[in-house]
């Protein structure tokens, strides 16, 4: 269970004490509990939402979004901005792409990117909420950590060293495969058509997304795939509303 804890301590913001420094091997198989992770935050989300029914439904989707946020830490905004200040200042170079993101500084395209996706995100829960669709805060937090380990069996990582090479280096890429499919099936079986139309949101989004990091990057980084799943979330969200 060890890889299931180091992706618990990873993604999110609660206190997980490991026993020790993971081997290669434990890191890479953390990955394949990522999907898992995702459904524990919406389990946390879907039951955060039935404890504020009756609050008035913009503070109701306010709080929601504070807990979503507070789940991972920020972790993935981080990469969101990050890479937004690294896309627009990289002028299209791809080492000066990889600098910038090294940089912690935020500049003003990655303030108004955060802001615009809270913003999306806050709207369409808001939506959802009177829509009384409560099954995507169970599949949309599934499926954006279903992406990070796709992107990791689908696209190179392009920095050298770290946990992320540890990651892609010694993920179980048959095993990774078989939990993508199994997490897509618990989606349908979760939210029937809901859950389908999300993943066929999710699936264009991430072609696309990988398109861009494969021609600016010929990979991907961490930043980067934070970046996706923050959009991919996104674009689930507005969908579903629709």
């Amino acid at each position: 269970m060890l890889p299931f804890w180091i992706a618990l301590q990873f993604l999110s913001s609660l206190p997980i004490t490991l026993p020790g420094m993971p081997k290669p091997q434990e890191l890479g198989s953390s990955l394949l509990f990522y999907p898992l992770v995702g459904a524990l935050f919406g389990g946390v989300l879907w039951g955060v939402s039935a404890l504020l029914a009756g609050t008035p439904l913009m503070l109701h989707a306010a709080l929601l979004l504070t807990v979503w946020v507070m789940l991972s830490g920020g972790l993935h905004l981080d990469g969101l901005a990050d890479s937004a200040d690294a896309w627009l200042g990289g002028f299209g170079d791809r080492e000066r792409t990889l600098t910038i993101m090294k940089d912690p500084r935020s500049g003003p395209i990655a303030v108004v990117t955060l802001v615009l996706v809270l913003l999306l995100k806050f709207c369409a829960l808001l939506a959802l909420i009177e829509q009384q669709q409560a099954m995507a805060l169970l599949i949309v937090p599934l499926i954006g950590r279903s992406a990070l380990l796709g992107v990791f069996l689908t696209t190179p990582y392009v920095r050298a060293g770290g946990l992320g090479q540890a990651l892609a280096d010694h993920l179980p890429r048959k095993a990774g495969w078989w939990v993508l499919v199994l997490s897509a099936a618990v989606c349908v079986a979760l939210a029937g058509y809901a859950g389908l139309w999300a993943l066929m949101l999710a699936t264009l989004g991430f072609v696309w997304l990988r398109h861009l990091m494969m021609r600016r990057l010929a990979g991907t980084t961490g930043d980067t795939a934070g970046a996706l799943l923050e959009l991919l979330e996104v674009l689930m969200l507005v969908g579903l509303a629709l």
